[in-house]
């Protein structure tokens, strides 16, 4: 029985390895609109792309980041100034990109902006903390799939949601474990409804991964300590800050730099025949996070809580 459940399972992923070295034809001639181009992520996968010959459209935050990821790359790519939380900065995106790919359509959106500050316990936190992120993480990513989504219809094309294994698994309190969580339903609703006009959504689970958001992480989180009332800093207590600081540091820092991991699954679903739906890079992604994912919630709260540092007044 052992024997013929292992050949089966041989063959099911070398079917799987098959299906997925099958690459999309014509690839040169198909456009892709990137959010967060930037830095990090967005950054990289611009450059990728562009090397393999794919148009370029390339939206970023800062001028300065446009003209330097214009130094870098071939004439191909084209960047625009964008801000997702703001609804004149899509459409205006959307009506360039529109312009850009003319009667071909957008053969890919990948939805890469997003931010992770501040992040810290949600009772040191006020709802305008939360909304920060949830305009950028999930709203905005809603609002440039919309305002793209006729153009990638056209195409029948890919969209690609980048969320995280905290849209899998809440590890940490503040806006960013449900702005994920949005990202994971959205992508989930909208795939299903995309099958029958031939668009594929593809999601992007990345583990830890250290990045420029790692500094900023880590300044923000000793901001919020300092402007904390004093009732809160009694109930958590000095030791408690120090602890928890030092456990944010180790976890931020010792993520993979290796962030091709990351842009190597983008570029499989917006390349590949058979895209898959999920995308897991990262070997904390694939053996901790996910699996955890999946276990009863007393289990997982004990794995994900036993190591926390004690509050100053906790039980």
């Amino acid at each position: 029985m052992w024997f013929y459940l292992a050949v089966l399972l041989v063959l099911y992923f070398f079917r799987r390895w098959y299906r997925e070295r099958q690459t999309v034809e014509n690839l040169t001639e198909k456009y892709v609109f990137i959010t967060g181009c930037d830095s990090g992520f967005g950054n990289l996968l611009a450059k990728q792309l562009d090397m393999t010959g794919m148009r370029v459209l390339a939206g970023c935050y800062t001028q300065k980041g446009a003209e330097e990821l214009e130094k870098v790359t071939s004439d191909r790519l084209k960047t625009t100034i964008l801000d997702v939380t703001s609804t004149e900065s899509v459409a205006a995106a959307a009506e360039w990109v529109k312009q850009c790919v003319g009667n071909k359509g957008l053969w890919g959106v990948v939805n890469n902006a997003g931010i992770a500050t501040p992040m810290g316990p949600n009772d040191w936190l006020t709802k305008e903390d939360f909304m920060k992120i949830l305009s950028v993480n999930l709203l905005g990513l809603v609002d440039v799939t919309l305002q793209m989504l006729s153009l990638v219809k056209r195409a029948r094309g890919r969209v690609v949601n980048v969320a995280s294994t905290m849209g899998r698994l809440a590890f940490f309190g503040g806006g960013y474990c449900p702005s994920k969580f949005g990202v994971e339903a959205f992508s989930d609703s909208l795939r299903r409804e995309m099958l029958s006009f031939g668009v594929h959504v593809s999601i992007i689970e990345p583990g830890a991964f250290h990045t420029s958001i790692s500094t900023t992480v880590e300044d923000s989180f000793k901001d919020l300590w300092t402007q904390l009332p004093s009732d809160i800093k009694v109930q958590y207590g000095q030791q408690y800050f120090e602890n928890c600081h030092k456990q944010l540091v180790e976890l931020l820092y010792s993520g993979s730099t290796n962030l091709n991991l990351v842009t190597d699954s983008i570029e499989h679903a917006l390349t590949s025949c058979h895209p898959r739906t999920r995308y897991s890079p990262g070997w904390d992604a694939k053996f901790f996070y996910i699996p955890v994912s999946y276990l009863p919630t007393t289990v997982a709260d004990y794995i994900l809580t036993r190591g926390r540092p004690k509050r100053a007044q906790g039980i």
